[in-house]
């Protein structure tokens, strides 16, 4: 799809990506977090409520969740969240945006988020339906069509036809 086909992601199914994105990145986290808090435990008395514990796992959630964003821009334009909502993120060329684009793109977004998310609400009013994070980062969310021819499986007994070569 090229940048300007028009199909424009709006507010309401980028807030249901970024949703399904924060369920997969939150309960991935805690499923991990359990793990190695278990092993831990089993080795050394593990202080949970101390100041450098919070700020170790804050750190990390930070990692994770700048990571999570910035590879899946980078690597395919879409998190897993956007793909179930058929939503793909593109730079000008209508291509997946680059690994610096995508850094962009993220800090675009904390900054979005601020003040009560105001960033976000530009995607009401932009005639391309770009919110802050997406004017900083030079980026579009664009609608994704289903593919909608499927390769019928032969049926069992059939006869396969192949064209003569």
């Amino acid at each position: 799809m090229s940048p300007g086909d028009g199909a424009y992601a709006g507010i309401v199914s980028r807030a249901v990506a970024l949703g399904i994105d924060a369920a997969v990145l939150t309960g991935g986290f805690a499923v991990v977090s359990g793990v190695v808090g278990l092993i831990l435990s089993l080795f050394t008395s593990v202080e949970v409520t101390s100041p450098a514990a919070a700020l170790g796992v804050a750190a990390t959630w930070s990692i994770v969740v700048a990571g999570y964003f910035v590879l899946c821009w980078t690597l395919t334009g879409e998190t897993p969240g956007m793909r179930l909502m058929h939503l793909q993120v593109l730079d000008p060329r209508g291509q997946p945006p680059s690994f610096g684009r995508s850094l962009l793109r993220l800090v675009g977004a904390i900054l979005s988020a601020i003040p009560l998310f105001a960033g976000y609400l530009l995607v009401l009013v932009d005639d391309r339906r770009r919110g802050l994070l997406d004017m900083i980062a030079g980026t579009i969310v664009v609608h994704v069509a289903e593919d909608l021819v499927e390769v019928a499986s032969p049926e069992p007994g059939d006869v396969a036809h192949t064209p003569a070569a």
